[in-house]
């Protein structure tokens, strides 16, 4: 998920330097998203702006330049510091740059060495034993050690951490064993091919023994990264320093000393037009969340680049609740899918930068079955209307609302203010307008975060929830349908799917090491939950992101979080 619950939101009231505020004075457009934004499944280093023709890293006059500050600025804001513990796109992204991980992804299925030097599998599949990096140190001093392996793989875990998603990538964990100083042995419940990619992601950074062993409300993240934390002003900005010590960057980096940026600043700007003008304006350097409608300017503004990639993982979806009210009806799920004409609204809205989607999965993902779709139940409005009919919703009120037994068809879809982004309130208007001409009601309660969470996502009082997922791998649809991996539990099953058939596919999928039984488990998936109506696709999200043309040397990891650890500033 995108949300945690924010027991370990903290702020630090601590000096920081002034800036010109970029928020602007009108409220952000109320919407519901959980997403995380992501794209290839290897490796990609680029220049920031990748229709510059010179060599990625290289000046006009040289070559990277020391110093200076880079802001950038995200259509997000932050819920937790914790990797551990938040699961939104704001926190993956700012931790990337503070926490090294284990290993690195390099490949759809491959994994490079990072603070692991090496490792090996048992025979059976559930014992890690990694050979740690020698010499580095956290940001506090201590130094890094098969202790700290153990010490954040535990945290991940403990039910006192609350993680609202990094749990759920290692579920089968069981227990770390120092072995020495610079060897850890890791050992699962069962076998678990997913392991290593989960590994690779910055929710399973490697944090400081000496910072997880402090009291909850004085957390600070504290990892080996390029850069340290300095402060994070709460709805505004994080501000991080170069980790002047840093010589430990992931096997095969372009850059391999300390980090060029003396500083780098996340500013926290929901709004697209501010965003958008504090980037032509130079307040920024650069910015996540291209509005659409500005994208195609973009390529021919000077001064300014785009990059533009598909995430993997989860499209963007709407997710169907199928244990509460009409939905637990089929009918009603598949009538509710064929009223919405996803094509239009899509190409519409988003001036075809993003791929209409028919799948839950994305297309740049592995295992990506494409003749799942043929089990979607298409825009068909006549369609909608024969299966309510079908499941006996035959009377409408003078509204036009479809009526049985006295009740109207009513669905609620949460309205969450801060997750709102992509223009995704414009879609669910949409959405709400198309269901009507069927007889479907969609009410929009507006929530805060507290309540979202609360009422909502674990209280379960919902019936649709839109939710997006980037991670560069299938396991992602057992975190979205598998039986276990509710909200409450760490997960995403945020349509409450209890399907054993379900189970079994994802499990058997997950454990076994054999890639074309894992490939037929995760197309069946993909063709149960559209048969089933658990998911209505709507879009793959596409990082669009900006950048002046004086930015160079930016990364992307595998991800497709922006990696600052070789970008520098031309003068």
């Amino acid at each position: 998920m995108s949300l945690s619950d924010d027991t370990a939101t903290r702020v630090d009231d601590g000096p920081v330097r002034k800036r010109r505020s970029l928020r602007s004075r009108r409220p952000a457009v109320l919407g519901a998203i959980l997403a995380v934004i992501a794209v290839a499944a290897v490796v990609l280093v680029v220049s920031a702006g990748g229709g510059d023709e010179r060599p990625a890293g290289r000046a006009a006059g040289g070559g990277p330049v020391a110093g200076g500050t880079l802001t950038y600025a995200l259509a997000g804001t932050q819920v937790s510091l914790d990797p551990a513990v938040a699961a939104t796109a704001v926190t993956g992204l700012i931790d990337r740059n503070v926490f090294d991980s284990l290993v690195a992804q390099t490949g759809p299925d491959t994994f490079g060495p990072w603070l692991a030097t090496k490792w090996t599998v048992s025979g059976d599949g559930k014992t890690y034993t990694f050979t740690l990096r020698e010499g580095v140190t956290f940001h506090d001093g201590t130094p890094f050690t098969a202790e700290a392996v153990k010490a954040s793989l535990d945290h991940v875990v403990d039910p006192a951490t609350k993680s609202a998603y990094a749990a759920s990538l290692i579920a089968p964990y069981e227990k770390s064993r120092v072995v020495s100083d610079h060897v850890v042995e890791v050992t699962l419940k069962r076998p678990f091919t997913p392991f290593l990619q989960a590994l690779s992601v910055p929710y399973l950074g490697i944090q400081s023994p000496a910072a997880l062993a402090k009291p909850v409300a004085d957390y600070r993240p504290v990892g080996t990264g390029p850069f340290s934390y300095v402060s994070w002003e709460k709805d505004k900005r994080v501000t991080l320093r170069k980790n002047a010590g840093y010589a430990s960057p992931p096997a095969g980096a372009s850059h391999q000393g300390a980090a060029y940026l003396d500083t780098l600043v996340f500013e926290f700007v929901p709004e697209d037009a501010t965003r958008w003008g504090a980037l032509t304006s130079g307040q920024v350097q650069a910015i996540a969340g291209v509005p659409p409608v500005n994208a195609g300017k973009l390529r021919s503004l000077s001064g300014f680049t785009l990059n533009s990639q598909e995430t993997p993982g989860l499209n963007y979806n709407l997710y169907l609740n199928q244990t509460r009210g009409p939905l637990r009806d089929v009918r009603v799920r598949r009538a509710l899918s064929a009223a919405v004409n996803v094509e239009e609204l899509v190409r519409n809205i988003y001036f075809g930068h993003f791929p209409v989607a028919r799948n839950p999965l994305s297309r740049t993902t592995a295992a990506y079955d494409p003749t799942a779709e043929s089990e979607l139940a298409s825009y068909d409005p006549d369609e909608a209307r024969r299966l309510l009919d079908e499941a006996g919703w035959t009377k409408t009120d003078a509204d036009g609302y479809r009526v049985k037994d006295g009740k109207t068809l009513t669905l609620v879809w949460p309205y969450w203010a801060e997750g709102n982004k992509e223009q995704r309130d414009v879609l669910a208007e949409g959405i709400q307008a198309q269901a009507k001409l069927v007889g479907i009601k969609i009410e929009r309660p507006a929530v805060d975060t507290g309540a979202f969470v609360g009422k909502y996502l674990v209280g379960g009082g919902y019936d649709l929830v839109d939710v997006s997922f980037a991670r560069p791998t299938p396991d992602v649809l057992r975190f979205a349908f598998a039986s276990g991996n509710t909200y409450a539990k760490a997960g995403g099953n945020v349509a409450l799917v209890d399907s054993p058939q379900i189970d079994t596919w994802v499990e058997q999928a997950a454990e076994t090491s054999d890639p074309a039984t894992a490939a037929t488990d995760y197309a069946a998936v993909q063709h149960e939950v559209l048969r089933q109506a658990y998911v209505l696709p709507l879009y793959t999200p596409v990082q669009l992101t900006a950048f002046s043309a004086k930015v160079r040397g930016v990364a992307f990891d595998a991800q497709t979080y922006p990696v600052f650890h070789g970008a520098w500033l031309e003068a």
